[in-house]
C-alpha cells in the first residue's frame, strides 16, 4: 500500500473520532503518539529509546480501557524527565523523598529517555474519551503495511496527514500551510548543495527543510555519493526555529520520520535573543508568520526594524543578516513588506544594498486556503558588501488575469511552468529570459526606477480587478476565507501605520556589520 493510500485510509477514521470532540488538528497530534510508537517498533529502535511497558507492543495487545490506560500513562512517561530506563528496558520513576536508598540508587543508574523522545512527548496528554476509538486506531495502524517496494513510506505518510490537515481546517499549525507545489519550486530554482547549510527560520512543520533534503538526496544516491555517507548532512545541515510547542512537535516528527537528526532545529523566537544561535545560513528557504507578533522584536541586532511589533518585516531582516556572503535565500511575504513606509522602506533600502534582490513572484490569492491574502516571493543573494548589490529587479506577475484557487481549484506545477523557465538554471538569477512586455508577465526594472518610485516594489502591470476573480467563487468556504484573508490583510495595515505614528524616532540607517 502506497503512502498516499494509507492517508487516505487514516484520514478516514477522523470522522470517528470527530464523535469524541476531537478536532482535525487534534486528531494529527494524536496520530503523532501512535505513529512514532509503531514507527520505533517498525524500525527496530525501541531498545534504549522507550521503556518496555511503553512499546506499541504492549499497547497493542490490550484492549478497551486497560488499552486507554496504559496510553495515558505511557504519554506521561515519556514527556517526563523524571522517567528512566532501568536494566531491560524497564521503566524507572524518579523516587520519593521516602524512598529508600536501593530505590534511589536504581534511579541515578538508569539512563535517561533520549531528549529526542521526550520533545515528542513533552506534555502530551490523549483527547480520546472513548476506549473503543482508541482501539479502532491501535488496530488500523497495527494492520496496515507500511513497507512497499522496498521503501519505508512512514515521513511520506505524515507528511501527506499534514497536508491532508491544512487542506481540511484552511490553516495549519499556527500559520498558514505552504503548499507542496510552492515548496518545491522554490527548492528546485534554490538548488541546495550537499555542504550548504540551509535555515528555515519560521520551520513550522519543516516542509522546507523536508523538500531540500529529498533533492540533495536524489542527487547523491541518498547521500551514499558522500564521503562520510551523509552523516554530516544529516546532522549539521539543517537549522530551523519554531515557537509554537504544538507546531514543533509536529516538526521533530516529520524530521525524524524523514531520517533527519534535528540537532540544529530549537522551539523558541526567532525574532528574539534566542534566534541569534540559527547562525549563519548559505541557503534560506521560509514562509514567515504574517500579522501583529504582539510586541517588537526583543533581538539588538535587528536594528531597522527594532519598533516594529508585526511579524513579517524582522523576519525579513533576519533573513538577510543570517545570510553569508553569496548565501542566497526565497522567502514569502505579504504585499505590505514590497509597498510599506517607514521601517518598510528602510528594510527595502537595506535588503537593495546588502543583496541582489534579483526576482519577484507575485502570487495568486488563495494558494494559502485564505482567498484575501496577498504573497510574494522574493528571492535574493546576499552580497560580500552592503552597498549597491541590487541593479536591476525582474518581476514576474502570477497573480493577475489567473484562474480563480479554492479548495476545488487548487495550484499545480503546470502554473509555475512558464516562471519557472524565465527564471533560468541559475539559483542567484544570473540566467534570464526576455522580458515579455507591457502584455507578458515577466518584466525588468532598474534599480534607478525603482527609487523613482519611492523603493516601492510592489510592482503591478497587468491589470484585472481581483474582486472580479473572487466574484466567482462557489464554495462557501472560499468565500469566507477571502473576506477573512481581506480582513487581516486591513488589520496588518492598520497595525503598520500605528505603529509609524507612534515611533517619533527617525529611521535609522543600518549598521554597517553584518
Amino acid at each position: 500500500m502506497n503512502a498516499n493510500a494509507i492517508v487516505q485510509k487514516l484520514w478516514r477514521l477522523c470522522a470517528v473520532l470527530r464523535k469524541d470532540g476531537i478536532t482535525y488538528q487534534q486528531y494529527v497530534t494524536e496520530l503523532t503518539y501512535l505513529l512514532f510508537l509503531k514507527m520505533m517498533a517498525e524500525r527496530g529502535r525501541e531498545a534504549g529509546a522507550i521503556p518496555l511497558s511503553c512499546r506499541w507492543g504492549e499497547l497493542a495487545k490490550l484492549n478497551g480501557l486497560e488499552q486507554l490506560d496504559l496510553y495515558r500513562s505511557s504519554l506521561v512517561a515519556l514527556g517526563s524527565t523524571s522517567s528512566r530506563i532501568g536494566p531491560n528496558d524497564a521503566l524507572v520513576l524518579k523516587p520519593t523523598e521516602a524512598a529508600g536508598r536501593e530505590e534511589r540508587e536504581r534511579y541515578a543508574d538508569a539512563r535517561p529517555i533520549p531528549e529526542m523522545v521526550q520533545a515528542i512527548f513533552d506534555n502530551a496528554s490523549t483527547f480520546i474519551r472513548e476506549p473503543q476509538n482508541l482501539t479502532t486506531l491501535v488496530t488500523a495502524i497495527d494492520d496496515l503495511d507500511w513497507f512497499s517496494e522496498e521503501r519505508d513510506q512512514f515521513g511520506d505518510l505524515y507528511e501527506g496527514l499534514l497536508q491532508k490537515n491544512a487542506e481540511e481546517t484552511k490553516r495549519g499549525a499556527g500559520q498558514y500551510f505552504t503548499p507542496r507545489v510552492l515548496i518545491e519550486l522554490l527548492v528546485r530554482l534554490m538548488q541546495p548543495q550537499s555542504g550548504e547549510v540551509i535555515q528555515d527560520p519560521a520551520s513550522g512543520t519543516g516542509g522546507f527543510l523536508i523538500a531540500a533534503d529529498r533533492y540533495m538526496k536524489a542527487r547523491t544516491d541518498g547521500y551514499f555519493d558522500l564521503p562520510d555517507s551523509g552523516a554530516w548532512q544529516k546532522a549539521n545541515a539543517f537549522h530551523g526555529m519554531e515557537n509554537v510547542a504544538g507546531t514543533y512537535r509536529l516538526l521533530l516528527m516529520n524530521l525524524y520520520l524523514h531520517d533527519l537528526a534535528p540537532e540544529h532545529v530549537a522551539m523558541g523566537d526567532t525574532l528574539s535573543e534566542k534566534g541569534k544561535r540559527l547562525g549563519k545560513a548559505n541557503l534560506i528557504l521560509t514562509n514567515p508568520p504574517f500579522g501583529p507578533a504582539g510586541g517588537a522584536p526583543t533581538r539588538d541586532d535587528l536594528t531597522v526594524t527594532a519598533s516594529v511589533s508585526s511579524y513579517q518585516l524582522p523576519f525579513v531582516e533576519h533573513c538577510i543578516r543570517s545570510l553569508k556572503p553569496g548565501g542566497r535565500a526565497a522567502i514569502v511575504v505579504p504585499d505590505n513588506v514590497l509597498f510599506e513606509d517607514g521601517r518598510g522602506k528602510a528594510l527595502r533600502q537595506m535588503m537593495m544594498d546588502w543583496c541582489d534582490l534579483h526576482t519577484i513572484l507575485r502570487l495568486p490569492t488563495g494558494i494559502f486556503y485564505a482567498q484575501g491574502v496577498k504573497t510574494n516571493v522574493i528571492f535574493l543573494t546576499r552580497g560580500k558588501t552592503e552597498t549597491g548589490n541590487t541593479d536591476k529587479v525582474w518581476v514576474y506577475d502570477l497573480r493577475a488575469q489567473m484562474p480563480k484557487f479554492g479548495k476545488t481549484n487548487q495550484l499545480t506545477e503546470a502554473h509555475f511552468k512558464d516562471f519557472e523557465e524565465v527564471y533560468g538554471a541559475d539559483p542567484n538569477g544570473k540566467e534570464r529570459g526576455d522580458d515579455h512586455g507591457e502584455d507578458g508577465r515577466w518584466r525588468c526594472f532598474k534599480r534607478e526606477e525603482i527609487a523613482a518610485r519611492g523603493d516601492n516594489l510592489d510592482i503591478a502591470w497587468l491589470r484585472e480587478a481581483e474582486e472580479e476573480a473572487e466574484e466567482g467563487l462557489t464554495e462557501p468556504e472560499d468565500i469566507a476565507g477571502a473576506i477573512l484573508g481581506h480582513l487581516q490583510a486591513a488589520m496588518t495595515e492598520i497595525e503598520a501605520l500605528s505603529a509609524e505614528l507612534e515611533d517619533d524616532l527617525p529611521v535609522v540607517a543600518p549598521e554597517a556589520t553584518a
